[in-house]
């Protein structure tokens, strides 16, 4: 008789458990989800960071002023030890991405990784004096300014208008030494 009790705990269990995944399903189906929203990326102020760079860096660094409130700040990086690496991500009112992108590694290897593989045109512009060449690429496009001892790379999903609004806006310069 324990042995018949057993098999009944057993099946009574399989049955409970399949009642209970069935009434998951269902509320499942009909309790309203969104799965579409994503996790808004934070804005970072890098205001600090900005100052380190230009203390250390061996040339210029690039940042926008006058931009709308609207074009949001994601991330900021200076590293020394990777060719003087500065990175300054932003998105722009339309929520695409947007890069500022200075280092003193080697033009070609630099634009290459900035832009994750885009090419030269033959199109160039004219940017506050400067003369930029455009990059077309599968990921991102971008806007190339080659100067004496550093790149300056503005690349990313956006367009060429609003990577041209972000070249527009650079300020670069060095800390006042003190």
């Amino acid at each position: 008789m324990a042995g018949r009790n057993g098999k009944k705990t057993v099946g009574s269990l399989v049955l409970s458990l399949g009642v209970c995944v069935v009434t998951a399903g269902v509320v499942y189906l009909f309790v309203p989800h969104d799965d579409s929203k994503e996790t808004p990326v934070p804005r970072v102020d890098y205001r600090v960071e900005l100052l380190s760079a230009r203390r250390a860096a061996p040339y210029p660094v690039a940042a926008p002023e006058g931009l709308s409130k609207s074009w949001k700040a994601t991330s900021v990086r200076y590293e020394a030890e990777r060719n003087e690496t500065w990175h300054l991500g932003f998105l722009d009112p339309d929520g695409q991405y947007v890069a500022v992108e200075q280092s003193t590694d080697k033009p070609a290897r630099f634009i290459d990784d900035a832009s994750q593989g885009a090419e030269a045109t033959s199109g160039k512009q004219s940017i506050n004096g400067a003369e930029w060449q455009r990059y077309k690429g599968d990921k991102y496009d971008a806007l190339v300014l080659k100067e004496k001892g550093s790149t300056t790379v503005v690349t990313g999903t956006a367009g060429f208008g609003q990577l041209t609004k972000m070249a527009e806006s650079l300020k670069m310069e060095r800390a006042e030494s003190a």
